[in-house]
Parts: structure tokens; C-alpha cells; sequence
């Protein structure tokens, strides 16, 4: 049992509360679990709706990149992904595990007092009214007798937030008393507070500092040679990103970009246990989101926070990977640091595209060849040369839609290899 009833009684006293434990979201798993599963779980169905619009090839339409570019650009294979992935995730969840075992078991019980607490503030907050009407030329008095007909609460507040007729009983010192009582706006009011506006407040407050932690070690990354080559240049084997490669990073970096910066945002803005599964969780998906490959429009998310698919993927690219630092929320910190790419993309983009169809199509060619080719026949001595085979112009995929279905059967017989028929994993590069 526990009490705050000494604050004077000018104000309204605050409930007494009991404290109990807080029974877990469900009977099968603790909360700790559930807040390092989570995130992992939120991670594998968004990346695995995200392989399936690639495999059945469902919104060519809003693809940044075509099928050709997915199989000659990476210079990574999906097994090797899947693998750096997994493994940060396992780092995660023993980091999300750890933070559990410093913070406090979680309890119930205290919501009235806490509603109450912020009720008293907004009753001393009141007194201030007077003087600030003062100092702007108008009588308080004046004005609170004016109203006090037809808004007697509006009068109390203009006094000073004073109302002589809210009492109520309360036991002091062993006996009953009429002490003050809140008014029913000022309860509402620290209601919507303590259960909306504060949480509010938590959550922006984690977002800015995570993008804060991440655009400077993200840039930092960047600009130290070592770091680089030591840690971030892997992430950056992934010159075409897709879904579930948004967390393939060399391990020490996943740890220091995501799961510490994650964990300092918890830890700095008081969020609860439960608060973090959704922010963890959210965070997650928005990264996969950004590394998914698609500009879908009427992206709700998008109107929220400007950083998405389309702004990262310009980072992955040789021609923008000094810029565009910001993940995974916001990109002012990119204008305030003068690191946001200002040119034109589409000509890079559809040079791109036609590079990698050009190098799809010297193999096609080289196939075809080799087929026509009889079993039998010896390689040409050194020194002799083939006749140059005529080759047609690569043109942009997007203007060939029979050789953009071809690809897409290629692309998807990649992605389903040998080594996991869901994952789409390779063998080799």
C-alpha cells in the first residue's frame, strides 16, 4: 500500500494504490519473450509478402528494379544473407533478453494515482491564469464574475482554478475530512494525458533519437575508410535491396546500428515493456519496408515519414552512396547535414537497367551458342579467334514485355534454388 497524501491540501489528494503483479499478454509466454520474438516475427511475414510479390511477379509496375538487375547486380547470394541476418537477430533477441533482466518486474495498479498526478498539475497550472490575464490588461475578477453565470468552471479557472464547491471525504490523520476534489474536465484531461498524449510524446521521442543514433553512425560509416571496409561495406553488397536483406550487416554493425540504438531509445524515454514491442516491432518493419524494393503509392506510411523505399534504395546505388544517411523514419537530418542526393535519378536508373539487361543478354547469347556447338568438336587452338556474334541493342526492360516475363520466371527460379524453396535462397553468387 502506498500513499501521497502529503501534499497539502490546497490541492486535491491523491488515491491511495496497491501494487500486483502484471499478468503476462498471454499464459504461454512471458512478456519478455514476446517483446525480443516480436520484432523477429514482424521481420519474416513482411519480408516473406514481400518475396511472394516477387515470385509471382504481382506489381511489376512499382519495381525500382527490374529482374535482370536482381540477378547480375548483388554481388551477395540469399543463402549468405539469410545466414548474416539470422544471426543478427539472435543478437537481438539475447540484448532484448538482457534489458529485461534489469527492469523492474512489471506491475499494476497505479493508473488512478498516476491520472490524479497529472490532474494536480493542471490545478496548479490554473493559478498562473490570473497573473497572465494581469499582465495582457485583463481583470481576472472582472472577467470570472462576467461568466460565472453560464460557465462557473471557466470562472474557477480564470480565478486561479479555485472551486470552493468540489469537496469531497477523505481520511486525514485517522479521521474523515472534507478535502478538494478535481473537476470532471480536469480528470479528463489527465486521463487523455497519462494515456495517450505521454505515450505519444515516448514514442516521437524514440523515433528522433534512433534516427539521431543512426544517421551518425550510419554516416560515420561512410566516412571512415576503416569502418567501412571493415563493417558497412557488406551491407553494401546489396546494390539491389530486397526485403528480408534489410538487416544483412556484419554483425558488431547490426549491434551497434540497430539493436543499441533501439535499445538507448528504451531506455532514455521510459518506455514500458509493452510500449516497446511496438516499437521495436514497428521500427523493424519500417527498415524492411524501406529495403523492400517497391514504390507502391497511397503508402500511408510515406505520408508520415518521408524516408522509404525509393529515398534509401538511391543510397544502395555506386552514384548515391555518399548520400542519403537517414533511416528509417525522417530525413531532415540529411538536409541539416547537407547529405541529401539533389540530381536527377531516372537517367542512372535506366542505365543501370539496361546495363544489367545488356549483360543478361551476352549470356543468353553465350548459351545459345554453346548449345548450337557439336559435342564432339576440339577448342580452337590459342591464338585463334571466334567470329563476333551480332548482338541486338539492350534496351530498357520496361519497354519489353516478353523478355520482362522471361526474366521474372528466371528471377523466380532463382529465388526458389535448391537450398530453401520459400526463402529463395542460392548456393553461389
Amino acid at each position: 500500500m502506498a500513499s501521497a497524501n502529503t501534499t497539502s491540501y490546497d490541492l486535491p489528494p491523491l488515491p491511495d494504490y496497491t501494487l500486483t503483479p502484471l499478468h503476462p499478454l498471454t499464459s504461454w509466454a512471458s512478456d519478455a519473450f514476446i517483446q525480443a520474438a516480436l520484432p523477429v516475427v514482424g521481420y519474416w511475414v513482411v519480408s516473406l509478402i514481400f518475396h511472394a510479390i516477387d515470385v509471382y511477379d504481382l506489381f511489376p509496375q512499382y519495381r525500382l528494379h527490374t529482374p535482370a538487375e536482381v540477378l547480375k547486380r548483388n554481388h551477395v547470394s540469399r543463402y549468405e544473407v539469410l545466414r548474416d541476418v539470422i544471426l543478427q537477430q539472435i543478437i537481438q533477441i539475447l540484448a532484448s533478453f538482457s534489458l529485461s533482466l534489469f527492469d523492474e518486474a512489471p506491475t499494476t495498479g497505479k493508473a488512478d494515482y498516476d491520472v490524479a498526478w497529472y490532474a494536480q498539475k493542471i490545478r496548479l497550472t490554473q493559478r498562473a491564469v490570473p497573473y497572465v490575464l494581469s499582465a495582457v490588461g485583463v481583470d481576472p475578477v472582472a472577467l470570472a464574475s462576467k461568466v460565472s453565470g453560464s460557465q462557473p468552471m471557466l470562472s474557477s479557472v480564470l480565478i486561479g482554478g479555485q472551486y470552493p464547491a468540489l469537496l469531497q471525504t477523505a481520511t486525514v490523520a485517522g479521521e474523515q475530512a472534507w478535502v478538494p476534489a478535481f473537476a470532471s474536465w480536469e480528470i479528463a484531461v489527465a486521463g487523455f494525458a497519462y494515456w495517450y498524449a505521454v505515450p505519444a510524446i515516448q514514442f516521437s521521442a524514440a523515433i528522433v533519437i534512433m534516427d539521431a543514433w543512426e544517421y551518425m553512425l550510419h554516416r560515420a560509416m561512410h566516412l571512415n575508410k576503416w569502418l567501412y571496409v571493415t563493417f558497412h561495406s557488406r551491407h553494401h553488397r546489396l546494390y539491389v535491396p530486397y526485403a528480408y536483406g534489410a538487416l544483412y550487416n556484419h554483425p558488431i554493425e547490426g549491434f551497434a546500428l540497430d539493436t543499441l540504438g533501439a535499445g538507448l531509445s528504451y531506455l532514455l524515454t521510459g518506455l514500458t515493456m509493452r510500449q516497446s514491442m511496438w516499437f521495436f516491432t514497428g521500427s523493424t518493419i519500417k527498415t524492411v519496408l524501406d529495403h523492400g524494393g517497391y514504390a507502391f503509392p497511397y503508402d500511408p506510411l510515406h505520408w508520415i515519414f518521408p524516408n522509404n523505399a525509393a529515398y534509401h534504395d538511391i543510397h544502395h546505388q555506386s552514384w548515391g552512396i555518399k548520400t542519403n544517411f537517414s533511416q528509417p523514419f525522417f530525413i531532415y537530418l540529411d538536409r541539416l547535414g547537407g547529405t541529401m542526393y539533389k540530381g536527377d535519378v531516372a537517367e542512372k536508373y535506366e542505365r543501370a537497367r539496361r546495363t544489367a539487361q545488356h549483360k543478361l543478354d551476352q549470356e543468353k547469347e553465350s548459351g545459345a551458342t554453346s548449345s548450337l556447338l557439336p559435342q564432339e568438336e576440339a577448342p580452337l587452338p590459342q591464338g585463334v579467334s571466334t567470329p563476333r556474334m551480332s548482338r541486338k541493342k539492350a534496351s530498357s526492360i520496361s519497354s519489353s514485355a516478353g523478355n520482362f516475363k522471361d526474366l521474372t520466371n528466371k528471377v523466380n527460379q532463382n529465388l526458389q534454388g535448391r537450398r530453401a524453396n520459400v526463402l529463395g535462397l542460392e548456393s553461389s553468387h
